[in-house]
């Protein structure tokens, strides 16, 4: 089955690529959870949009992924929320949540979808959080969940 990767799929692809799936895989799981449309040649024409737009939003090249992780390393990212007894949270911490708290305090503009959580963070402390900037440039930094 030849489908459209709308988001990036780790061992497959980015957005925007055209790849060739066993049937079962894309129609059971990418197609349904929107990671991919079905290839036809219309959707052909959306592969430029979204690699444009995936253009505007990546890291421009290798040296500005090394100084955007410099800045990334140096961050004590620190993330209120709210707790109960024992700092266990009501609910759990997202990506998009990790990203303003980034952007809050004083770090760039990061892409959620290129983060990589260690499970669900559902208690208070420290968590370690990696980002892919680049294929070959991965940032980590230290979030520190806080109860309000």
């Amino acid at each position: 089955m030849k489908i459209i990767l709308t988001q990036e799929v780790s061992g497959l692809g980015a957005p925007g690529d055209i790849v060739e799936v066993k049937n079962g895989f894309g129609r059971n799981y990418l197609l349904p959870q929107g990671f991919a449309i079905a290839w036809t040649k219309g959707a052909e024409k959306q592969v430029s949009l979204i690699k444009r737009a995936r253009s505007a939003r990546e890291i421009r090249d290798l040296g500005h992924a090394n100084e955007v992780k410099g800045q990334l390393e140096g961050l004590k990212v620190s993330l209120k929320a709210r707790a109960g007894d024992g700092g266990r949270l009501f609910g759990s911490v997202t990506p998009a949540e990790i990203v303003d708290a980034v952007k809050a305090a004083g770090g760039p503009a990061l892409d959620r979808r290129r983060l990589e959580v260690p499970g669900h963070i559902k208690s208070t402390g420290a968590y370690p959080v990696r980002i892919k900037l680049h294929p070959e440039v991965t940032a980590s930094f230290n979030l520190n969940v806080v109860a309000s």
